[in-house]
C-alpha cells in the first residue's frame, strides 16, 4: 500500500444491505478500539438508519455516499481508506469499477464473490496495477472460499512441517445447515445470463484451472472434472454429490497453489463433493438432493423457467430471522494424502448459517486483518486468494471467533 494518511482504516461498502448490516453489526462489536470504520453506500438515509441500530461508539461512525456506477466516486471511496470490503453483487455486474479504483489508489480489497467470470476479469485487469501499487485485492472471503482455502494451506504446512512430501489427491466434504441467499442467488443468474449471452464464456466456467495464472509453458497438471454425480466415496464410506460451490472454490485453491509456485504439488488433485451420510439413507438423501440442484440450475438457465424459480427463491436483500441464523452451522472435512502415503485430515467448522452468519464473521474479519495485521502478512499483492493474501494470521482471527480450524494425521480412513 502507498504511504499516503488514510482518513478511514475499513470502509464497509454496500452496508445497508442485508448481509451488509450483518458485517457493520459484527465490525461494531469486535472491531478494536481506535479502528477508523465508515459505512458506504447509495443512500445517506439509509446508512444513516443502519448507523443508529449500531452499539456503542459505532453509532458516530462516519457514512460515505458512493455509488457503483459512479467511477470517480469509487476513487475517492478508494483514497480515502486502508481497505474496502464490499458486499455489492453480482460482482460481475457492479464489482469492477470497485476493484480498479482500489489498485489504482494502493487499496486493499475484499469481497464475498462466488463468481468466477468476475475473478477472471479481475485478474486480467487489475493483477499488475495491483503489484505495482501494493494493493492485496482479497476475493472470496466468506464461505466462498475461505474454509476450502484455509483448509489446504493448512494441511500444506503440516505436511512440509513433517517431511511427509507434497499433497496428492485432495477430497473436502461439505455439511451444512442454513439459508439460501438471495444474494448468492442474483451471482449465479448473473453468471448464466453472461453465457447465455456469449457462449465462449462457458468454457471459462468448465476450465478446472480458470483462475490459475497463464500456463502456456507449464508442464500438464493434469485433467482434474468437478463432481455431477452421487457415488459413495470409497475413504469414508459416505454417501457424497455435487457441491453447489464445487464450482468455484476449487479454482480459488488452485490459484493459490500457482500464486505458491506450485507448493501443494504438481499432483495435487483437489476435488469437493457434499456428503450426506451412510447407507440406505445417505444414499436416499444423497440422490434426492442432487436431483433438485439439478433441476434448480436447468430451471435458472432456462429463460421460461427462470421467472418461476424467481417467484420462489429469496431474493437479493433477503435473509433468514436472526434465530434461524443463530441455527445454522458448517462443517468441512479435508482429507489427502501425500506423496509419501501419509493421510492428513484438516476440519474447518464453525456455528452459525454459513451463507450469513459466518459469513459476515469472515468478511470482517479479513478486512480488520488486511488493515491491523499488514507487517506480519506474506508479503504479496497483486489479485490474491485469502490463503496467499492472509494464510495463518486469518485463520488464528478466526480461531480466536469460535470457528474450528485443526489438522491431524490420521492412520484410520474413515
Amino acid at each position: 500500500m502507498t504511504g499516503a494518511v488514510r482518513e478511514h482504516d475499513v470502509v464497509l461498502f454496500g452496508a445497508t444491505g442485508f448481509v451488509g448490516r450483518l458485517v457493520a453489526e459484527d465490525l461494531a462489536a469486535h472491531a478494536p478500539a481506535g479502528c477508523r470504520i465508515a459505512l458506504a453506500g447509495r443512500s445517506r438515509e439509509r446508512l444513516e438508519r443502519v448507523r443508529t441500530a449500531l452499539p456503542g461508539e459505532a453509532r458516530q461512525w462516519p457514512v460515505v455516499t458512493a455509488d457503483a456506477a459512479d467511477p470517480a466516486g469509487l476513487r475517492s471511496l478508494a483514497r480515502s481508506a486502508r481497505v474496502v470490503a464490499t458486499t455489492v453483487g453480482p460482482y460481475a455486474r457492479y464489482g469492477l469499477p470497485l476493484v480498479q479504483a482500489c489498485v489504482e489508489a494502493g487499496t486493499h480489497y475484499a469481497d464475498l464473490t462466488g463468481e468466477v467470470l468476475f475473478v477472471r476479469d479481475a485478474i486480467d485487469r487489475c493483477h499488475e496495477t495491483a503489484v505495482r501499487t501494493g494493493a492485496r485485492v482479497v476475493t472470496a472471503c466468506g464461505y466462498d472460499s475461505i474454509p476450502s482455502d484455509l483448509a489446504v494451506l493448512m494441511l500444506h504446512e503440516r505436511a512440509q512441517a513433517d517431511g511427509a512430501g507434497e499433497l496428492g489427491d485432495t477430497t473436502l466434504q461439505a455439511r451444512a445447515t442454513g439459508g439460501l441467499s438471495g444474494g448468492t442467488i442474483d451471482s449465479s443468474r448473473a453468471q448464466l445470463e453472461a453465457v447465455g449471452a456469449d457462449r465462449s464464456l462457458a468454457r471459462v466456467l468448465r476450465d478446472p484451472y480458470a483462475l490459475s495464472p497463464d500456463r502456456a509453458g507449464e508442464p500438464d497438471l493434469g485433467r482434474e472434472r468437478d463432481i455431477a454425480s452421487v457415488f459413495r466415496d470409497a475413504q469414508t464410506g459416505t454417501w457424497v454429490g455435487p457441491f453447489v460451490m464445487a464450482a468455484f472454490n476449487t479454482r480459488i485453491v488452485r490459484r493459490s497453489n500457482a500464486l505458491l509456485g506450485h507448493a501443494y504439488g504438481r499432483r495435487f488433485r483437489y476435488r469437493e463433493v457434499s456428503a450426506f451420510g451412510r447407507g440406505v439413507r445417505g444414499r436416499a438423501r444423497a440422490t434426492a438432493v442432487t436431483a433438485g440442484l439439478g433441476l434448480a440450475l436447468a430451471g435458472l438457465a432456462n429463460p421460461r423457467t427462470r421467472p418461476v424459480l424467481d417467484r420462489l427463491l429469496p431474493s437479493p436483500g433477503e435473509g433468514p430471522s436472526e434465530q434461524a441464523r443463530a441455527a445454522g452451522r458448517f462443517r468441512m472435512e479435508v482429507r489427502t494424502t501425500t506423496t509419501s502415503g501419509r493421510r492428513y485430515l484438516a476440519t474447518v467448522a464453525a456455528q452459525g448459517d454459513p451463507g450469513y452468519a459466518a459469513t459476515a464473521v469472515m468478511l470482517a474479519e479479513s478486512a480488520l486483518c488486511l488493515a491491523g495485521d499488514e507487517p506480519v502478512l506474506p508479503q504479496r499483492a497483486g489479485v490474491l486468494t485469502p490463503a496467499t493474501a492472509m494464510g495463518g494470521v486469518l485463520a488464528d482471527r478466526l480461531r480466536a471467533r469460535g470457528f474450528t480450524l485443526t489438522v491431524e494425521e490420521t492412520t484410520d480412513q474413515r
